[in-house]
């Protein structure tokens, strides 16, 4: 080793280095011209983006698109384009669908792909002991029929969002036989799929590494190795591109992206996502009072934690749509008035004297100033009466204790709503039968209830406004802001953003 080889070893740090020997790749440079170096900001709990709590992570969904193909696939804009299916649709009664499955294509085990994994996969996953979290909705159609590369299948329960899910979460297409050879357990030691990168190694919390598909259908990806470095910490992830360590990296804090993109050798891209930024309410005491609901809503001020915190990168928003989508109704304000706040606790005998007392959950880290605006909410919080407890958690814990419906009486979250349908952020997060709801109650579901197979496109988007409004009144959840990401990287690259929030390596290319 070389003297200047060992002074830049060293100076990248014990964790950083253990990291880069385990991934094979340390070496004078800190990136090689064929690898892109990734650090990222979650880790991978499985392999399997179908099944269980790690297929609605929106955080992971950059590292299954690498190694998977969806049945549709989704533009960087949102729009919908051909992915393993080349063309789809409804019969005039929308009684039936009809799918198109692209021909040519391989499995990285050098397998032929066929329309049978298709069927195999729609139908494991609509399967309810799959462990397919959004089993409902994969199983409203069934019955399939192959017929050369068309398959058909029945409506038995229609879902107006059933191809806008084969572009989403859970919505990957797996091997049937390697699968049904190697089995879960098999298939988590080494994955395959048809993506346009394959697995090559992995070490738990630490990296994932990935090799180039040589036969890729789409066309073999610009770079020969991507790793993936598990970084949960921001300020790490800050550390690992200013040393050269990382290429990319995203979800920093914004002053830090603001110093990073104009330091030479280095850039910069943000752009509003499909994320937003929320309280979960949990309906347990003391959140069944409404006057404490509202009062927790109104006592924050979202355009200065925009302003002051997030240094202008987001928007505020008071309803679960997302300006970019369907059901956004801008009609829809719940306001900062603390004065209304204080008085709406005072009806309940709270005060500043004597205050209302909860616990809030955060992450810290997974988003840039999660934790520290929760913090300025809880500082916000105390002025009106409320004395609220912060208790930190990894997103993996909020996933687990949402689906026992026992998270705190607050809890912030991310939720990623990548095709912007009304189903997928205000029906997933508010629907008592929904493992993803916290706040659960009758009124809400009698609203919600009969628009999951509206087939009336014009009625159902309206009937999901209706039912925002109902929220915002009633203060059963508390939509803060729509995220702006970003994203630095090395000036010798190119990143096109992504509206979903997934920062994936086909995304990125040499300059």
């Amino acid at each position: 080793m070389t003297d200047m080889t060992r002074r830049g070893v060293l100076g990248l740090g014990a964790a950083t280095v253990l990291t880069g020997i385990l991934a094979g790749r340390i070496s004078v440079q800190a990136a090689e011209t064929n690898t892109l170096t990734i650090a990222f900001n979650s880790n991978l709990p499985s392999f399997d983006g179908t099944v269980g709590l790690s297929g609605v992570n929106p955080a992971i969904q950059a590292i299954y698109r690498s190694i998977y193909d969806q049945y549709i696939g989704q533009k960087p804009d949102l729009s919908f384009e051909p992915g393993l299916l080349t063309d789809w649709g409804w019969n005039d009664d929308k009684t039936k669908v009809w799918m198109d499955v692209r021909e040519g294509v391989k499995w990285h085990d050098g397998s032929d792909f066929t329309p049978e994994d298709i069927v195999w996969s729609l139908t494991r996953a609509g399967k309810p002991d799959s462990g397919n979290p959004v089993a409902s909705v994969w199983a409203s159609i069934g019955n399939y029929k192959v017929e050369g590369k068309r398959i058909t299948a029945d409506v038995l329960n229609f879902d107006p969002t059933i191809f806008k899910w084969m572009a989403f979460l859970t919505g990957y297409v797996l091997p049937k036989a390697y699968y049904e050879k190697v089995g879960a357990e098999g298939f988590e030691k080494k994955p395959v799929g048809t993506g346009p990168y394959m697995f090559d190694a992995y070490e738990g919390n630490s990296f994932l590494r990935l090799k180039a598909n040589p036969n890729y259908w789409g066309g073999k990806p610009a770079f020969e190795t991507v790793i993936f470095k598990f970084v949960t910490d921001p300020t790490s992830r800050v550390a690992e591109i200013e040393s050269g360590s990382s290429d990319v990296t995203l979800e920093i804090p914004y002053e830090e992206f603001d110093r990073l993109k104009a330091k030479k050798g280095l850039a910069g891209v943000s752009s509003p996502i499909s994320d937003i930024g929320m309280i979960f309410i949990t309906n347990v005491e003391p959140m069944l009072d409404k006057n404490v609901r509202l009062a927790a809503h109104h006592a924050i001020d979202k355009a200065g934690i925009v302003k002051k915190l997030l240094r202008g990168y987001g928007v505020p928003i008071d309803t679960l749509e997302a300006p970019e989508y369907e059901a956004y109704d801008a009609s829809i304000k719940v306001g900062y008035d603390p004065q209304k706040a204080a008085e709406l606790l005072k009806a309940s005998g709270y005060s500043k004297d004597k205050p209302v007392k909860f616990k809030i959950q955060t992450t810290r880290g997974l988003k840039p100033k999660d934790y520290e605006m929760i913090q300025a909410i809880v500082g916000m919080w105390r002025r009106v009466g409320i004395e609220a407890e912060i208790e930190v958690y990894e997103v993996a814990k909020h996933f687990e204790l949402r689906a026992g419906h026992k998270l705190a009486p607050a809890a912030f979250y991310n939720w990623g709503n990548a095709i912007g349908d009304p189903t997928t952020s205000t029906g997933f997060a508010m629907f008592s039968k929904s493992p993803h709801s916290a706040w659960k109650s009758d009124d809400v579901d009698a609203l919600i209830g009969p628009l999951w197979g509206e087939k009336d496109e014009a009625k159902r988007i309206a009937g999901w406004k209706a039912a925002d409004t109902y929220i915002a009144e009633q203060g059963y959840v508390i939509p803060l802001l729509q995220y702006v990401q970003p994203i630095v990287f090395k000036s010798s690259l190119k990143v096109t953003p992504n509206v979903s929030s997934a920062l994936q390596p086909t995304l990125v290319s040499k300059a």
